[in-house]
């Protein structure tokens, strides 16, 4: 028996949902576990945020392999009707046009991100969100596994799109057959891509403006082309957090894209759910995404880090005092 066919073997259940929710998560631990340990061994953070980003790519590979995998090796099996529900519909590729874009969008974001993240540190020599933890490998350890939880909270509604099995394009061409097969999801862009996937390109290219706009800044700085403690200008004139700001809004969009399909009858039977009780899981699991992002920047380790940093350092300065009165924490004024 190959890997592939262990894999496949180990991760039959019953529901199409967990046999690729399961072995995705469980190689976002796995991952993470394998860049801890050399990691806290070195006392380093240097390939922390990068292995997030790897991780995102190798678990979102992943959920839209297995699926194709696993109807190509049923169907190879089987033959007669499994090979014809295994093969895509009329005018689909080896996957839904939704499931690729959503894979890519979270391609794009994870590939952008992580490059920048290694590049600053790689120009600072560390990170300061590490000084308390790194000496110590259990503290060190929880950073990694709470990194794997944020990969895979993030990742559901992109996991949940995935999972929908190549059986699901054959209800276009079952549903003459019988009445009880529900409509066919349409090839037709729903309102909820539109939305979504506009919400997804605006808060990716705000958050990669306010990251550049930051980073020049930096940049000036260092060359002595200006004396400035803290950045006011550009997007963050308009929002103290511009780039989390931006970071909320496209995982939101990646929520609403995907659970504006899931939450449809046919997406529901190719997941194996149906009732009330299916669609508010799928909703339930795609919400969970941008809510864990807003947990994260707003209560754990981005503004409340970075506000109490700059407050220790400025907070009796006139300058900084007036910028933070006149400036929204997050959501960017308009004027």
């Amino acid at each position: 028996m190959t890997l592939l066919q262990t894999l496949l073997h180990a991760t039959s259940f019953r529901s199409p949902l967990l046999r690729t929710l399961v072995p995705s998560v469980a190689l976002a631990y796995g991952i993470q576990t394998a860049v801890a340990v050399p990691s806290i061994a070195a006392r380093s953070e240097r390939f922390y945020d990068l292995s997030g980003s790897l991780t995102y790519l190798s678990c979102t590979a992943m959920s839209l392999a297995l699926p194709f995998l696993r109807a190509k090796a049923s169907g190879a099996a089987a033959g007669g009707l499994a090979q014809y529900l295994s093969a895509p519909a009329p005018g689909q590729g080896a996957w839904w046009w939704r499931q690729a874009v959503l894979s890519a969008a979270v391609g794009i974001w994870a590939t952008r991100l992580g490059t920048y993240l290694f590049k600053r540190i790689s120009d600072d020599g560390n990170d300061s969100r590490f000084d308390a933890i790194r000496s110590s490998p259990s503290k060190f350890y929880l950073a990694f596994f709470a990194q794997a939880t944020w990969v895979s909270l993030c990742l559901f509604p992109v996991i949940l799109t995935n999972s929908l099995p190549r059986s699901a394009f054959a209800l276009a061409r079952l549903q003459n057959v019988s009445k009880a097969i529900p409509s066919p999801i349409s090839a037709k862009p729903y309102w909820t891509d539109v939305l979504g996937i506009a919400m997804f390109v605006f808060g990716l290219s705000f958050e990669i403006i306010a990251d550049r706009q930051k980073s020049q800044w930096s940049t000036e700085k260092k060359e002595k082309k200006h004396s400035e403690e803290f950045l006011t200008r550009g997007l963050w004139s308009k929002s103290r957090h511009p780039n989390y700001f931006g970071e909320m809004t496209l995982w939101t969009g990646v929520a609403v894209a995907a659970g504006g399909l899931l939450i449809r009858n046919s997406s529901q039977v190719g997941l194996g759910l149906s009732g009330l009780g299916g669609k508010l899981l799928v909703a339930s699991m795609c919400a969970a995404s941008p809510a864990f992002v807003a947990f994260l920047l707003l209560k754990v380790s981005g503004i409340p880090l970075s506000e109490n940093k700059y407050d220790k350092r400025y907070g009796d300065r006139k300058d900084y005092k007036q910028w933070k009165d006149n400036t929204p924490m997050l959501v960017p004024k308009l004027w």
